[in-house]
């Protein structure tokens, strides 16, 4: 499969402007076609389709994942981390210049735009007959789907979290549904955000409810809407919408739990798909992803020693009893080099890289990336069930998971004791994923860093090993980037940016 990125700006309405001669002006590059001349078939629908999936990939993993754990209290900067990520990591000197907020936004608003050229302009497509029917409705079920994630990472990361009191008063993020380049809109509510993305997901599963789910899907399936329906009721506090979404994900049973050390770490290391209810597409030389593990490996090729960047805390590893199967996944002990000395740390080893995309003998830290995960769905179940009113079927989920990964199950827990065991269940087995510094958010909750490795060989001090962060900090909620407000005006910043 090829996915070539076909970027609106460069292979739709790019004119290079090499002479000034009217009648070159006029005249449309050779390489490139109109717009309204690239929806004419549901073949053109396929490669609108093929570029939609290679954006998505583009906007996962790297810096859509790692920027908000670096933030977060399960890390510490060594001593030669260079300040990269700094501003981030330390609370302070984080504006809304910072570059990885910026990527971030524009990156997801790039997939919208892209989403919404391809709504609109599948309406002028006829299919000649109803397999084409079914391939072009597929089709849009994807862009929608992928407008409800987009959407959700954008209100997730630059707005207050949802609440049912406040939602329709507080401020969102633009809501952008048409393509317009002259469209300057304002901030729409956190309601109005979440209700279109909810919108977008009824559209997905009208579309996508005949494409079943198949372990490692790399294209939106019924199980892929279902997982990420779940995710958003959990953050609008819908738990009993939330638990129904998991628990057809779940009870469809196509995605059984790992309960070995070896499966674990085929699943980590190798990108096995068992647990995947969708997994991104990858080649090793043509299709590549953003990648995790060298921020946190940094291995050298020339010594065969390792620089990172972040490494975990000593509590981190100690959140993961001695039987937990994934803790010799998830972390090594690797000889590391600094400026001021060696020694061994303890690094985090989830994405170490997948030898068989290795483009060279040593890695390259490629995956597949996870898009959707079995294992959150039974922490989304557990969640809701805890804070709703199913705490017997929630502290079932629970044990499932913990059972599989070799942990003993828990009995007698309902309502905030359940809760508290599924929150710590959420930092085990989605650590470093992204999700930490959000969990934080929505539950209202404050960090204290503390028990860092060998502080020798750390950045040490307030804003870092020992900081603590008030759980109404600002900057939980990221600034909405400088530029867009200078360019629009009609965008009002979040408080203390």
């Amino acid at each position: 499969m090829k996915l070539k990125l076909y970027y609106i700006a460069i292979s739709l309405f790019g004119l290079a402007l090499t002479a000034c001669k009217k009648d070159n002006l006029d005249k449309f590059p050779t390489s490139n076609i109109p717009l309204d001349q690239s929806f004419r078939s549901v073949r053109d629908a396929k490669t609108w389709n093929t570029g939609l999936y290679g954006l998505l990939r583009g906007a996962f993993y790297g810096i859509y994942q790692y920027n908000q754990d670096i933030q977060g209290n399960q890390l510490n900067a060594t001593i030669d981390f260079g300040n990269r990520n700094g501003f981030p990591h330390r609370w302070e000197g984080f504006e809304a210049t910072e570059t990885n907020i910026n990527a971030a936004w524009s990156g997801y608003y790039r997939g919208i735009a892209n989403a919404n050229i391809m709504l609109d302009g599948f309406e002028n497509i006829v299919p000649a007959n109803a397999t084409e029917t079914s391939e072009l409705d597929r089709y849009k079920g994807d862009a929608h789907a992928i407008r409800a994630y987009y959407y959700h990472e954008l209100v997730t990361r630059y707005a207050k979290p949802y609440s049912p009191v406040t939602a329709a008063n507080e401020p969102g993020v633009p809501l952008i549904l048409n393509y317009d380049v002259y469209e300057m809109p304002p901030r729409s509510t956190v309601k109005a955000v979440y209700d279109q993305i909810i919108a977008d997901l009824a559209q997905a599963k009208a579309k996508l409810g005949a494409v079943t789910g198949a372990q490692g899907s790399t294209r939106f399936t019924i199980d892929a809407v279902n997982a990420l329906e779940a995710r958003v009721r959990l953050h609008m506090q819908d738990w009993a919408g939330a638990k129904a979404a998991a628990d057809a994900v779940i009870a469809a049973n196509k995605y059984p739990l790992y309960n070995t050390a070896a499966g674990i770490q085929s699943y980590w290391h190798s990108d096995a798909k068992q647990e995947d209810i969708m997994q991104l597409y990858v080649a090793n030389t043509t299709e590549q992803a953003n990648t995790n593990g060298a921020i946190y490996l940094g291995f050298r090729t020339n010594d065969n020693l390792f620089r990172p960047d972040f490494v975990p805390s000593l509590w981190v590893m100690d959140k993961y009893p001695a039987t937990d199967l994934r803790k010799p996944v998830f972390f090594a002990t690797k000889p590391v080099t600094f400026t001021s000395g060696t020694g061994n740390l303890i690094l985090i080893n989830k994405f170490p890289g997948n030898p068989t995309l290795f483009t060279a003998t040593t890695t390259n830290y490629q995956h597949a990336p996870k898009f959707l995960r079995i294992a959150e769905m039974y922490l989304v179940s557990a969640e809701a069930g805890a804070r709703g009113s199913a705490d017997a079927d929630g502290l079932s989920k629970l044990n499932s998971l913990r059972l599989a990964r070799g942990l003993s199950a828990l009995a007698g827990l309902a309502d905030d004791a359940l809760f508290a065991e599924v929150k710590d269940e959420r930092f085990r087995e989605l650590a470093f994923e992204g999700f930490r510094l959000w969990d934080l958010k929505r539950w209202s909750e404050g960090f204290t860093r503390s028990a860092p490795q060998n502080v020798n060989l750390l950045t040490v001090g307030t804003g870092y090993t020992s900081l603590s962060v008030a759980s109404d900090n600002p900057k939980f909620v990221w600034g909405i980037p400088s530029n867009d407000i200078t360019v629009n005006p009609n965008i009002q910043q979040n408080p203390g940016w």
